[in-house]
């Protein structure tokens, strides 16, 4: 759960003003390891990883451009995992073609 800037700050006040810690966790039902954690960083982190789709018309091209390939190889050339093209090769209704006179 997300504490707001407001409540971080108001605990973080108190402990200023001379309040303890264990004080402070007891009273507010906090973890002292988190009032710890606010006085070194007190502003929350902020998330740096944006999942990015892969682009279906790009995906589509390389597909017809070239058709036998492999997924870890369309991956490799998008720059993503193999688990990402074959999510993406579901989204745009592309699936695997069975060779029907297989031995």
């Amino acid at each position: 759960m997300a504490y707001s800037r407001d409540y971080r700050q108001m605990i973080l006040t108190k402990l200023e003003e001379g309040d303890s810690i264990r004080q402070l966790a007891e009273e507010y039902q906090i973890s002292t390891n988190t009032i710890q954690r606010w006085k070194k960083f007190p502003e929350r982190k902020t998330r740096k990883f944006t999942p990015k789709k892969i682009d279906s018309d790009l995906l589509r091209a390389d597909v017809a451009a070239y058709p036998d390939d492999y997924q870890h190889e369309r991956a490799r050339r998008f720059n993503c995992t193999q688990r990402g093209i074959g999510i993406a090769l579901k989204r745009i209704g592309i699936t695997q073609k069975k060779d029907s006179n297989s031995s």
